[in-house]
């Protein structure tokens, strides 16, 4: 099917514009993924991008994980609630030194407890720490309806805004197919930092 895609792209430009937010939930903790592991990314990319049509490193082979995961700019952060994961991002060193938080999200059944806003701060001031021009971000209109606005609310602007039409499954493929995890909004709301290519 085809839809209209609208993709919005954010920036950062100094650490005093970030505004934190913490979740005060026993159990949660962030910490980098340091061990580059093709499964365990793979895992967390379909868990929390499977409904959002998070498609384009389905096809990676095992090879092609490893070498994105090893990419001395690339580093995954992974919050953890009571052990279980519950959502990651990944950060990139740009070449011209700025940071893009290239995905971000939670898994499903997390969504709405406040780790959205935790895990996006911890990520913004790991980025600061990483440069000093800025930190920026892209989502698109078949993101979480909550995806926006976290970021906004979090100190990034929009800069620029596109608008294009894309080529969708029909669904989504979920985390794997058939999987029971509750359904997304329907296309057409906000998700991902990855666009769907037409």
């Amino acid at each position: 099917m085809k839809i209209p895609l609208t993709t919005w792209y954010l920036e950062m430009r100094s650490p005093d514009d970030l505004r934190p937010k913490r979740a005060n939930l026993p159990g949660l903790t962030v910490q980098q993924a340091s061990i580059p592991s093709p499964e365990f990314s793979r895992f967390l990319y379909t868990s929390v991008g499977g409904h959002w049509h998070w498609s384009d490193r389905l096809p990676w082979t095992y090879d092609q994980w490893l070498a994105h995961l090893s990419r001395p700019e690339l580093e995954t952060w992974v919050a953890y609630l009571a052990g279980t994961p519950a959502g990651y991002c990944e950060l990139i060193v740009q070449p011209d030194q700025s940071v893009k938080i290239e995905y971000f999200g939670l898994l499903p059944q997390f969504i709405g407890q406040g780790i959205g806003g935790h895990l996006l701060t911890c990520a913004i001031e790991r980025a600061w720490e990483q440069t000093t021009r800025r930190v920026w971000l892209d989502t698109c209109s078949l993101d979480s309806q909550h995806a926006y606005k976290n970021y906004e609310a979090r100190g990034f602007t929009r800069y620029k805004t596109e608008n294009t039409v894309v080529v969708l499954p029909d669904a989504s493929p979920g985390p794997w197919p058939d999987a029971a995890a509750p359904a997304p909004p329907v296309a057409g709301v906000a998700h991902t930092f990855s666009t769907p290519t037409p």
